[in-house]
């Protein structure tokens, strides 16, 4: 089986290009591993809306069966519907076909436990350990049982959110929402939820044929027509989806970008002041967590890279901690499911709009303000732990350092982060200080080390 760098193995799942280094053969194997790995009952198989979902899924299903597993397909659903779909159905676990945010080509697999949890590290190395190994549990075709699907896939997620926020004071707003769902995974839920709660939709790319018209990851320099949208039907908000609907991004009633690092920030602020308890978030997110925590009194606990990081260690200090997330657009409210959901996201931006009668710019306004650039250099993780080696040596006693992710140096007036992607065969380079000049003249200087070094690595 052919294997290229394009092919990324880590507790983010698996994913890679189609037809290079993802083929239904290796989903179909990696299914065998997995449907062993779990020993039986019902593996809810879902996908969001590329095209080579069906093919990847239908291999899914094949390789689950021949272990005996019980394939339940839910068709297109956006990943954290599909989480919270994993635990309410009981399932013994789930198998996502996605590739989240990468670009068209690519597509992926996730693996989730009955919990509706993706694997924690030491789950995804058992499970990985009977993938290398190739030791399935294979059964005679006496034995394989009947596929079968989820006749509503969305109903129990949306009745769960609509529960839990006061969807009748949103209502009485009437908000105007453009929608930007980038015809993935999320709309097939988002209008739906959306107009549950009363809004006047103004829809761009809602249709799930997986037919993106700009680059999935939810940028602001990805997103110029929603923008443009926003202006022209006078919309209070504007909302933006990533692939698979884990991931939002915000358009204030201007028509301007907030960043992806506000979307946390603003749900973090609004959960907090209705409630005490600490924040979580990862190594990368913006500072301005650490600013709104304190001045709510609450502790800010920081993790590695990667969702299931963070929610282990937000379930590891509840009931203290009521919010988490990751400064790329995903937030995580426990009291619905702890995964990032963009859906409920955007519940309580509404809430907070409707709570506060404030504008969006208002609220951004109000909060402390920094700037963060994200940048990537070509790269495999094996280049990316030798360049943190070395300038691990080159930063000593420069900063407050911390290691467990990459390389992530603190200063006073700024901070700098280098670390392997778990998603993509890329370095991830990021900068963040008070101003844009200071976070140019960070992230700069970091690129001009890197460069320096990597001639000699």
């Amino acid at each position: 089986m052919k294997a290229t760098t394009t092919l990324k193995i880590s507790i983010s799942g698996v994913r890679g290009i189609i037809g290079d280094s993802l083929t239904p053969q290796l989903a179909a194997a990696l299914a065998q591993a997995f449907g062993t790995y779990i020993g039986g009952g019902p593996i809810l198989v879902g996908r969001d809306a590329r095209r080579s979902g069906i093919m990847l899924s239908e291999a899914v299903t094949a390789g689950l069966l021949s272990v005996g597993g019980q394939p339940v397909d839910t068709g297109i659903c956006a990943i954290p519907t599909f989480l919270y779909l994993t635990k309410a159905h009981k399932a013994a676990g789930g198998i996502a076909v996605t590739a989240s945010h990468n670009p068209k080509p690519w597509n992926g697999l996730k693996f989730i436990s009955r919990d509706g949890l993706y694997l924690t590290p030491h789950q995804t190395e058992e499970y990985l350990d009977i993938y290398h190994q190739g030791e399935f549990a294979y059964v005679p075709a006496e034995r394989y049982k009947t596929a079968s699907a989820v006749s509503d896939t969305n109903e129990p997620h949306l009745r769960r959110i609509l529960a839990h926020f006061d969807a009748a004071k949103v209502r009485k707003r009437h908000f105007r929402v453009a929608l930007d769902c980038n015809n993935g995974a999320g709309a097939v839920l988002a209008p739906r939820l959306l107009a549950e709660f009363g809004c006047e939709v103004v829809p761009i790319y809602t249709e799930p044929n997986g037919e993106f018209a700009h680059d999935p990851e939810p940028l602001p320099e990805n997103i110029a027509e929603i923008c443009r949208a926003v202006r022209e039907s006078k919309a209070d908000i504007g909302f933006v989806q990533d692939a698979d609907a884990d991931r939002l991004a915000v358009v204030d009633e201007r028509g301007r970008p907030l960043g992806e690092e506000l979307t946390l920030a603003l749900s973090a602020r609004y959960i907090l002041s209705r409630k005490k308890g600490s924040v979580v978030c990862n190594l990368s997110t913006s500072r301005v967590i650490d600013d709104i925590a304190a001045a709510r009194g609450v502790k800010v606990f920081r993790t590695k890279i990667g969702e299931i990081n963070v929610v282990e260690k937000l379930l590891a200090v509840r009931p203290r901690a009521v919010i988490g997330g990751e400064g790329n657009g995903g937030v995580i409210y426990p009291d619905i499911h702890p995964c990032r959901d963009s859906f409920t996201a955007m519940a309580i931006l509404l809430e907070a709009l409707a709570d506060t009668d404030k504008p969006v710019s208002a609220l951004a306004r109000s909060l402390p303000r920094y700037t963060m650039l994200k940048e990537k250099i070509e790269g495999s993780a094996e280049s990316g732990y030798r360049l943190v080696g070395a300038l691990k040596k080159l930063y000593e006693g420069r900063g407050k350092m911390d290691l467990r992710d990459g390389l992530k140096v603190e200063f006073p007036d700024h901070w700098i982060h280098v670390r392997p992607s778990n998603t993509e065969p890329v370095i991830r380079v990021l900068a963040e200080a008070r101003t844009p000049a200071a976070a140019r003249r960070a992230i700069e200087t970091l690129k001009s080390d890197i460069s320096r070094l990597q001639k000699k690595l």
